[in-house]
């Protein structure tokens, strides 16, 4: 097909059931003809489009829009209800939000230039916005792919494990002041009233604030096929939403997980128009032009494998071919790292009376969070830290897919909380390692649980993946033994030959270490935990290894 010229369309208003009218920019063919139509939904406003697609601007999450259009596509860019040109009050993908778009497509399937296909598209709120609008089953909506996207508002990301995490806040100022501020003498949209950090603050369970905006429990209801893409490095915000949504959907669907590490990477490759056109483009062709291109015959999973960083095509998530193997605390010294504890990791059970580990908590040296500065005078993340780490690996190791810890524990407290991290220790030479220096090291994966939410949702539990209902915290007994077992969030990554795996806990991380996606140390957090690694209380985390 030859490529399209663009037509633009500013300002179009459709009106909702309430009178209240939503505004849109209308990208499509400047030729004659029905076109099947992307529909993304933000409150990132598209008089923002024009702004370059730099990692600068991560709610830049449209994907590349002119080449859709030179693809045969409409595209059709709405500011939600309350944000940009759109009236209303914003609610943070409330149930008003979560109707309008099924309004805008109903609409959208009657203009004279559609062919009554709809399918989703864009990143992270685009993406939650996809899952949302799915759930419904709206007349026209053929088909969505959710690039970055969350499914569980509570347990993604304002509340890992329990745990309260300030990135919704920092987000939500930054998102009214974008939509309010302008140039000397320029206008913006009037204020966003809807107190979304006061609500934040206020539902600290997963309530019905939480399960009206969050897809997770109603992924069953979707009938429309679905192409989740995720990104290993995403594990503060959407990495777990795209797993557990392919897992959990019944409908026709496809998985990616690409080797992102971090936002600014998993941005940057929605961008590009190469990665559209081979991983997105064939989906939305075949459901929206109903082009017979076998893209639904192929393996219904891609991962990319870090550590070899190689694509490789899967039968199922999670491989079922996976072993798992129980790697145990123990009580060390690895003699490899400097850490409160420097601790061992070994697939060898411990003896019946090895001792236990404990620290004492808030540590007098942490400054952000629970790093510290060096001897070097650079940030030190694991100096302050338990950590548990292996002796050198003889062979190289993948771990692909979910990981569950094990751990037993006790404390002095009513309440404590576990924030975990997998790592990659990097070999170190003898000279380096006596002049105090730390290894290197690459995060794997990370698991939270706050103590006092220990009580799982059983039905929905699985060996490898607990899953806690966060409804009814229950206060620890001090000096009492608990056995925890904390969801690690899944990973497809090969552990090379020589190199060291490193298990980091604590009760707190750092924004130094984990940017926007770290955890606010709480003034009551004061105590000392104990964690048991003896043979009748073998604290373990299980790897699944693919021989």
């Amino acid at each position: 097909m030859a490529d399209h010229g663009m037509k633009v369309e500013k300002g179009i208003t459709v009106r909702m059931r309430d009178g209240i009218n939503i505004s849109l920019c209308v990208y499509r063919p400047d030729a004659p003809g029905e076109f099947p139509i992307l529909f993304a939904a933000s409150p990132y406003q598209y008089e923002m489009d024009e702004v370059p697609a730099y990692p600068l601007f991560l709610w830049r999450e449209t994907g590349p829009v002119e080449w859709y259009v030179s693809q045969g596509y409409a595209y059709v860019h709405a500011d939600v209800r309350g944000s940009g040109q759109s009236q209303g009050e914003f609610s943070f993908m409330g149930l008003e939000e979560q109707q309008d778009y099924l309004e805008l497509i109903a609409w959208m399937i009657k203009q004279p230039w559609s062919n009554g296909r709809v399918g989703g598209i864009g990143q992270s709120y685009y993406a939650m916005a996809q899952w949302l609008m799915a759930t419904y089953n709206p007349p026209g909506l053929a088909c969505i792919i959710p690039y970055d996207g969350l499914v569980d508002q509570y347990r993604c990301s304002n509340y890992h494990g329990g745990i309260f995490c300030s990135y919704r806040s920092v987000w939500y100022t930054s998102l009214r002041a974008d939509n309010m501020h302008r140039p000397v003498n320029g206008k913006g949209r009037p204020p966003m009233k809807f107190d979304l950090v006061g609500a934040l603050t206020e539902h600290t369970l997963d309530d019905d604030f939480w399960k009206e905006r969050s897809p997770y429990w109603r992924l069953d209801k979707i009938k429309c096929p679905v192409l989740s893409i995720g990104h290993w490095g995403k594990m503060g915000l959407h990495l777990r939403g795209n797993i557990l949504g392919y897992e959990e959907l019944k409908a026709p669907k496809k998985l990616v997980v690409t080797g992102a590490r971090n936002t600014f990477e998993a941005h940057k490759m929605f961008d590009q128009v190469d990665f559209h056109e081979k991983e997105c483009l064939p989906f939305y062709d075949l459901h929206l032009k109903g082009k017979n291109n076998g893209f639904m015959d192929a393996e219904p999973v891609k991962i990319f494998v870090r550590g070899t960083n190689v694509w490789r095509a899967e039968e199922e998530w999670p491989p079922q071919r996976a072993t798992y193997v129980p790697y145990y605390l123990r009580k060390g010294p690895s003699g490899s790292v400097t850490s409160l504890n420097d601790g061992g990791l070994s697939a060898e059970q411990p003896a019946a009376a090895e001792p236990s580990t404990s620290y004492t908590y808030p540590d007098w040296e942490w400054v952000s969070g629970v790093a510290v500065t060096g001897p070097d005078g650079r940030v030190d993340p694991v100096r302050r830290v338990l950590t548990f780490t292996s002796a050198p690996l003889e062979r190289d190791l993948e771990v692909t897919g979910p990981i569950v810890l094990k751990l037993y524990a006790s404390t002095t407290a009513v309440d404590t909380r576990f924030i975990v991290k997998l790592t990659d220790q990097l070999p170190q030479d003898d000279a380096a390692r006596q002049s105090g220096a730390q290894p290197g090291f690459i995060p794997v994966s990370k698991g939270w649980l706050n103590a006092s939410h220990r009580e799982k949702d059983e039905k929905r539990s699985t060996p490898t993946r607990p899953f806690y209902t966060h409804t009814n915290p229950q206060p620890l007994k001090p000096g009492e033994l608990y056995q925890f077992d904390i969801e690690v969030l899944p990973v497809s990554y090969v552990f090379k030959k020589g190199h060291r795996i490193r298990l980091e806990i604590a009760n707190g991380d750092s924004p130094a270490t984990d940017g926007v996606f770290s955890h606010p140390y709480h003034p009551t957090l004061m105590g000392t935990d104990t964690f048991h690694h003896d043979a009748g209380h073998a604290s373990c985390i299980m790897l699944p290894v693919i021989s």
